[in-house]
C-alpha cells in the first residue's frame, strides 16, 4: 500500500510539474499537456485551448506558387465573404460605413490611376520615338531634343517650293563635312544610319537581358495566360515596366520591324498590377486582380492607336478570359481617362487623337467589293505564311544554339535591316510614316511620289475634288520601291517579332496590308482611267471624275492582314475606323477583316498569340477551341493502371510527420481528404500551400504540436486518449468541403467545358461518392494535344 501511495503522489508532482514547465513553454517532459493548464479532461470535452487554424487568417494563406493556376471559384467566393463582412460592419458605425464606401468606389480610382499612367508613358514614348527615328538620320541646331517636323514648325525659312527641306535641320553627312550631296555624303549618312540602328538596338537588348527578362516580345501571349489564371511571377512587376518603357523606345527607333502597340498592352497591364498592390481588395484577390487587369489591357489599346472603344472591344474579344459587365464599365473608364491624358500631351502635334487621320472625298462603290475582298484573301494568305514561317523560326530559336545567343540574334537581324532599308526611301523611314503616307489621299499640296500624276492644265474644279488622272513617272517608281519594300516586310517581319526585345506586330502588319492595298488600288484607278469604258466601270466612273481612292484600298489592306495575323473581327474594324476616323467605310473594313478570318482559318484555327501560347507550353484552355472527341474522365484522370496509387489524407488518422513527409516526396499543388483508406469516402480538398502554411504556423504557435501529432479534418474536436499524448492539430478550416467532383463516366467534352467555363484548378472523379482519381487542367491539356496528334508534353507548365 505505501509503494502505491508513493508512486500516486509522485505521480501527482510529476503532472503538476509538467503543466508548470508547459506554461513556460518548454514541452521536453511531456508534449501532450496544454500551455494554458487545462486538464486532460477540458482537452477532451472541447473546453480547452485546441486552436483551429484559419480562425483568425495569417499570411501567405490563400496565394499561390508562381507558375501555378489560381482558383477562380475560391477567389469569387472569398470575394463575397469580403463583401458580406464589410455589409455586416457598415451598419456598425459612420466610420465603417464610409470605409464600405471607400472600398466601393477603390476600383474606380485604380482605373482613374491607371489611365492617367498609362496615358502619360504612352505619351513620353511616342515623343521619343520620334526624336531617336530622326537622329539616325540627322539633328536640329535650334534644339537637339527636337525631332525633325517639331524642328521645321519652328522655322521661318521653310517655303512652299521646298517643303520637305528646313536650314535648322541638318543631315549627318552635311553638319561633319558640309557637303549633304554627292557619294560621300550619301555613304556617310548611310554608315551612321546603320550605327545608330545597332546602338539602339544593343542597348535594348542587353538592358533585357540583363534587369528584366520578361520586358521581351509584345507580351500578349503572356497577358493572355495571366488572364486565364495563370501566375507568372514578376511579369507585371515594377522594374518589366521600367525596362520595357525604356526598351521598346529604343526597339522602335532602332528600325526593326515592329511596332510599340502589343508591348503597350504589356506597359498598361504593369501598371494595373502596380495600382492592385495599393489596395487589399486586389492585391490579396487573384481574380479580382484580373478584372482590373482586363480593364488595364483595353487602356493600352486606348493609347496605342488612340481607340478607347476600340481598346475595350480588343480586350474583351481577344485578351480577356473572365469579362464580366462591371469590368466592361470599368474598361471603358480607364480607356476614356486613358485616351484623355494622351491627348493632353499630344504627341502628333495635330491636336487629334487618332494615329492615321484621313479625309476621303469619294464614296466607295459596289464594284469595288471584289479588290475588297480579294485584299481579304492576301491577308489571310499572308497571316497563314507569318504565323507558320515565325513559329518554325521560334521553335528553331528555343531547340538550337541560336537561343543561347540573343544579343548577337538581334544585332544581325539589325544589321540586315538596316542595310537593306536605308536604299529605299519607305522602308528609311519610320512605320508609321509609312502606313500614314499610304492611307493619305492625294491633293493638290501632297509632294509624295505616289501623288505624281499627269495633271490636266485646263483642269478648273475644287482642291479637294480632283479627278482621276494618268500615272507618272514618280508613282511608277513608288510602285517598285512599294513592291521592294512589301517583298522586305513579309521576311524581315517573320525573323523580327519573337526576338530578345520588345516587339509588336500590329504595325508590321498593317505596314505589309497597307503596301500591298495602295498597290491593288492605284491598279484599280488607272484602270478606271483607261478602261472607264468597261462594264463594271461604266455606271459609276465616267471620264473627269474622282472614281477610286488608292488610300483607302491601303486601308482595307492593312485591315485585312492585321486580321489574318491576330484572327481579331470586331475589335479591329472598330479599331481601324477610330484609327483613320473613316467612319463611312465600315463595310469594306467589314468584308475584307471577315474574308481574311475564313482564309486564315482554312489552314489553322490559331492565330499568332495562340500559336506562341502553344509553343511555350502555357495552360491556357481557348474558349473558342471545340473539343468532339467521344472520351470519358476515367480515361483522363490520374492515377493511371501502372501509377502508383492517388495521394490522400485521411481525415483523423495522419500524423504532421506523415503530411510533411508526403508535401517533400511529392509536388502535388493538394491532395483529397477522404475518411479513411479503406472506404476512400471523400471528404473535401485541401490546398498543398495553404497545408504547409497551416502546420509551420502551428508548430510556432501552438505548443505541443510535434511530428507525432494527429492532424483532424474533422468537426468535432479530438479526443485525446492520454494525458501525456501530443497535441492534435485541426486543421478544418483550410478544407475545402465543396470541391467540383464529376463521375467516372462523365463525357470529357463536359468536362473540358466545366474547366474552361468555371476556371477550376483541379477536378476529383468520383463513383457513389467513393474517390477515384483526379483531373488537373494540365491533365485537361495534355488529352487535348494528344487528341490532336501533338505532343501531349509539351504543356511544360502546371
Amino acid at each position: 500500500r505505501t509503494n502505491v501511495q508513493t508512486e500516486a503522489k509522485t505521480w501527482t508532482q510529476y503532472h503538476k510539474v509538467c503543466l508548470t514547465i508547459n506554461k513556460n513553454r518548454i514541452l521536453s517532459l511531456c508534449p501532450g499537456a496544454s500551455s494554458t493548464g487545462a486538464t486532460p479532461s477540458e482537452e477532451m470535452n472541447g473546453t480547452g485551448n485546441l486552436m483551429d487554424f484559419l480562425d483568425e487568417p495569417f499570411p501567405d494563406v490563400g496565394t499561390y506558387e508562381d507558375f501555378h493556376t489560381i482558383d477562380w471559384l475560391r477567389e469569387k467566393s472569398r470575394d463575397t465573404d469580403r463583401h458580406r463582412k464589410i455589409s455586416i460592419k457598415s451598419k456598425e458605425s459612420y466610420w465603417e460605413l464610409i470605409k464600405s464606401l471607400l472600398d466601393a468606389w477603390s476600383g474606380w480610382v485604380v482605373m482613374l490611376l491607371i489611365g492617367m499612367l498609362t496615358g502619360t508613358l504612352a505619351g513620353v514614348i511616342d515623343l521619343a520615338v520620334d526624336w531617336m527615328t530622326d537622329l539616325k538620320e540627322g539633328v536640329c541646331l535650334s534644339a537637339l531634343y527636337y525631332s525633325r517636323e517639331q524642328c521645321c514648325w519652328t522655322s521661318n525659312e521653310t517655303t512652299f517650293d521646298d517643303r520637305d527641306k528646313c536650314p535648322q535641320w541638318q543631315k549627318w553627312a552635311e553638319l561633319m563635312t558640309g557637303h549633304s550631296e554627292g557619294p560621300g555624303a550619301y555613304v556617310l549618312n548611310y554608315f551612321l544610319y546603320v550605327l545608330w540602328a545597332l546602338l539602339f538596338s544593343f542597348l535594348a537588348v542587353s538592358l533585357v537581358r540583363v534587369f528584366a527578362p520578361y520586358a521581351c516580345g509584345s507580351g500578349i501571349p503572356e497577358i493572355k495566360t495571366i488572364l486565364s489564371g495563370f501566375i507568372i511571377r514578376g511579369y507585371l512587376g515594377k522594374w518589366t515596366l521600367l525596362i520595357k518603357t525604356v526598351t521598346l523606345v529604343l526597339a522602335v527607333s532602332s528600325g526593326l520591324s515592329l511596332g510599340k502597340e502589343g508591348p503597350l498592352v504589356h506597359v498598361a497591364c504593369c501598371c494595373g498590377n502596380l495600382f492592385c498592390s495599393l489596395f487589399s481588395k486586389y492585391s490579396k484577390n487573384e481574380g479580382k486582380r484580373r478584372e482590373v487587369l482586363s480593364a488595364a489591357a483595353a487602356a493600352g489599346v486606348s493609347v496605342a492607336f488612340g481607340a478607347p472603344i476600340g481598346g475595350v472591344l480588343f480586350s474583351l474579344e481577344e485578351v480577356s478570359y473572365y469579362f464580366p459587365l462591371k469590368t466592361l464599365w470599368r474598361s471603358f473608364f480607364a480607356a476614356l481617362v486613358a485616351a484623355f491624358t494622351l491627348r493632353a500631351i499630344n504627341p502628333f502635334g495635330n491636336s487629334r487623337l487618332v494615329l492615321f487621320y484621313v479625309e476621303y472625298h469619294t464614296p466607295w462603290y459596289m464594284a469595288e467589293l471584289v479588290p475588297f475582298i480579294l485584299l481579304g484573301v492576301f491577308g489571310g494568305l499572308w497571316g497563314t505564311l507569318f504565323i507558320r514561317g515565325n513559329i518554325a523560326w521560334c521553335r528553331r530559336r528555343k531547340t538550337t544554339l541560336l537561343g543561347k545567343y540573343p544579343v548577337l540574334e538581334v544585332i544581325v537581324i539589325t544589321g540586315i535591316t538596316a542595310v537593306l532599308a536605308f536604299p529605299n526611301p519607305y522602308t528609311r523611314r519610320s512605320t508609321s510614316e509609312l502606313i500614314s503616307e499610304l492611307f493619305n489621299d492625294c491633293g493638290a499640296l501632297e509632294s509624295s511620289q505616289l501623288c505624281d500624276y499627269v495633271n490636266n492644265p485646263n483642269m478648273s474644279r475644287p482642291v479637294d475634288d480632283i479627278p482621276d488622272r494618268p500615272a507618272g513617272p514618280g508613282v511608277y517608281s513608288a510602285l517598285w520601291q512599294l513592291a521592294l519594300a512589301l517583298i522586305f516586310k513579309i521576311v524581315i517581319t517573320i525573323f523580327t517579332f519573337g526576338m530578345k526585345i520588345p516587339s509588336g506586330l500590329f504595325i508590321p502588319s498593317m505596314a505589309v496590308g497597307a503596301i500591298a492595298g495602295r498597290i491593288v488600288g492605284i491598279a484599280v484607278e488607272q484602270m478606271a482611267y483607261h478602261h472607264h469604258d468597261w462594264i463594271i466601270f461604266k455606271n459609276w466612273c465616267r471620264p473627269g471624275a474622282d472614281c477610286v481612292t488608292p488610300g483607302l484600298y491601303a486601308m482595307v489592306g492593312a485591315a485585312a492582314c492585321l486580321g489574318g495575323v491576330t484572327r481579331m473581327t470586331v475589335s479591329l474594324v472598330v479599331i481601324m475606323f477610330e484609327l483613320t476616323g473613316g467612319l463611312e467605310y465600315i463595310v469594306p473594313l467589314m468584308a475584307a477583316a471577315v474574308t481574311s478570318k475564313w482564309v486564315a482559318d482554312a489552314f489553322g484555327k490559331e492565330g499568332i498569340y495562340e500559336s506562341h501560347i502553344q509553343l511555350n507550353g502555357y495552360p491556357y484552355l481557348d474558349v473558342r477551341d471545340e473539343f468532339t472527341h467521344r472520351t470519358l474522365a476515367t480515361d483522363v484522370m490520374r492515377p493511371r493502371r501502372s501509377e502508383p496509387p492517388l495521394a490522400v489524407l485521411t481525415q483523423d488518422s495522419t500524423t504532421v510527420e506523415d503530411v510533411e513527409t508526403l508535401i517533400k516526396d511529392t509536388d502535388y499543388n493538394g491532395f483529397p481528404v477522404v475518411v479513411s483508406r479503406e472506404s476512400e469516402r471523400l471528404i473535401g480538398f485541401v490546398q498543398r500551400r495553404e497545408l504547409t502554411v497551416a502546420i509551420k504556423t502551428a508548430r510556432q504557435k501552438q505548443d505541443g504540436v510535434v511530428s507525432s501529432s494527429v492532424v483532424y479534418f474533422t468537426e468535432d474536436n479530438p479526443q485525446v486518449a492520454e494525458a501525456c499524448d501530443p497535441q492534435p492539430l485541426k486543421l478544418r478550416r483550410i478544407l475545402n468541403l465543396s470541391p467540383f467532383t464529376v463521375t467516372d463516366h462523365t463525357p470529357m467534352e463536359t468536362v473540358v467545358d466545366i474547366f474552361r467555363k468555371l476556371g477550376l484548378r483541379q477536378c476529383l472523379v468520383t463513383r457513389s461518392g467513393r474517390l477515384l482519381g483526379i483531373i488537373t487542367k494540365k491533365d485537361v491539356l495534355r488529352h487535348m494535344a494528344q487528341m490532336m496528334n501533338q505532343d501531349p508534353e509539351s504543356i511544360m507548365f502546371n
